[in-house]
């Protein structure tokens, strides 16, 4: 089966909101280290770990092994309703990797599903459903969590449970502007003015989907005040931020020293199986009144994977190589942007890495010029990802594991990447 057969297939029977990225789709079929090989043999080195997923890369023995020993007992899944050692034995360690003062953990099985219990908790908690989110965030599909979702495109419905309150991400202005506002915190206070108290402050502390952007901690700080002084609940984003990727910080939310809540993760924890969840304060999770469960949260395979994953990390020091790593990768690409003028604003934490794609004449975004550029990396044999406000941004993100070596090649292939794929306006 060729890719090109599995994608008229994939088109006739998924919605056609189920993007792809390339003008010929890839299937990926085998990997290893930091390498994927496609249907068609070629190989890639994975710049994007499966967007922030794969936190280990592909082939690790010791993450095999443990899913090997639990895949042994015959017991994938049980559910909920029964005691999971896995499970409790993870709770109890994210909840003393927290910092949060008494605190429960809740699973779930992706990002958006965290959020929404996040959500759902402070709403509860306050008896407001008053929410405050910034700009350019992203906060998952669901209709809760895109109603809190400030990325222009990413809130397809126009209804919402919420009443939001959009606070500058320190780039952005909640009226749809390309500028902050003058005085971002009191834009804020003056839009809450009159307004029932807010339920919840939910942050990313780098702004994943919306381009790695990362808002000003003082900002940032200002922002918690406020919402603190209204009785808010204060949930940080981690899905994409959190197990050590940022380099300086195993949570993201340590970058800005701020005090959550509650803390929503997902993506990394399990190295590419499906896990989420949601640690916060016992006295915010507790509020949801009645019963819950969760069908497939916190499973014995799932939960095994995330310990195993932790595991590796910390073995290997991950956060340090996420560090190291990173600021190598990023004077590359401050390199990179000296050398092409329709490369802008090389910026990042860590393994969380973008540059942005313009027409350098007009300083507009130049989104068709960035998707050439991913394609060009494909066919030189890199995979990176897109994203941004404008769909202009290179988002660059390996395993953690990545090495120098493999970081050296990267950058000669985004360099080649970046001279078959600017602008027409530009000069080559």
């Amino acid at each position: 089966m060729t890719s090109q057969n599995l994608h008229e297939r994939h088109r006739r029977v998924l919605p056609r909101w189920v993007t792809t990225y390339y003008e010929q789709p890839l299937q990926p079929v085998s990997a290893t280290g930091r390498t994927v090989t496609d249907s068609e043999g070629h190989h890639y080195l994975d710049f994007f770990a499966g967007i922030l997923t794969n936190s280990l890369g592909y082939g690790i023995e010791e993450f095999r092994r443990a899913l090997d020993r639990q895949l042994d007992t015959g017991i994938a899944h049980t559910s909920t309703l029964y005691l999971i050692d896995a499970q409790v034995r993870l709770a109890e360690r994210l909840a003393e990797q927290s910092g949060i003062p008494d605190a429960a953990v809740f699973f779930a099985n992706s990002g958006t599903e965290a959020n929404d219990t996040a959500l759902l908790a402070a709403t509860c908690r306050t008896g407001s459903n008053h929410v405050i989110a910034l700009t350019d965030s992203y906060h998952g599909r669901s209709l809760t969590s895109t109603a809190v979702s400030g990325l222009p495109g990413w809130r397809p419905s126009p209804y919402s449970p919420f009443h939001v309150t959009f606070a500058s991400n320190g780039r952005t202005s909640a009226d749809g502007a390309e500028q902050p506002p003058e005085d971002p915190v009191a834009d804020l206070e003056a839009r809450l003015a009159d307004q029932a108290p807010p339920a919840a402050l939910i942050v990313e502390p780098v702004q994943g989907l919306g381009g790695f952007h990362t808002p000003p901690t003082a900002l940032l700080q200002q922002y918690a005040r406020i919402a603190a002084q209204r009785g808010a609940v204060l949930v940080c984003d981690e899905v994409q931020t959190a197990w050590g990727r940022t380099g300086r910080a195993w949570w993201g939310h340590q970058l800005h020293r701020l005090e959550p809540d509650v803390i929503t993760f997902a993506k990394g924890i399990a190295n590419g199986l499906p896990l989420g969840g949601v640690i916060g304060r016992r006295d915010i999770l507790d509020s949801i009144p009645g019963k819950s469960i969760s069908t497939f949260g916190g499973s014995p395979l799932a939960c095994t994977a995330a310990l195993a994953t932790l595991d590796h990390i910390l073995d290997h020091d991950l956060q340090r190589n996420a560090e190291k790593a990173g600021q190598g990768l990023l004077t590359e690409l401050r390199r990179l942007d000296a050398a092409h003028p329709h490369l802008a604003d090389p910026r990042g934490q860590g393994l969380m890495l973008a540059v942005d794609v313009i027409d350098p004449h007009a300083g507009r975004p130049a989104p068709e010029a960035a998707r050439a550029h991913v394609e060009a990396c494909r066919a030189h044999g890199l995979l990176i990802g897109l994203g941004g406000r404008h769909g202009n941004t290179l988002r660059i993100s390996p395993p953690l594991t990545v090495t120098e070596e493999e970081i050296t090649q990267a950058t000669r292939i985004l360099d080649t990447a970046a001279r078959h794929s600017a602008p027409t306006s530009a000069p080559a």
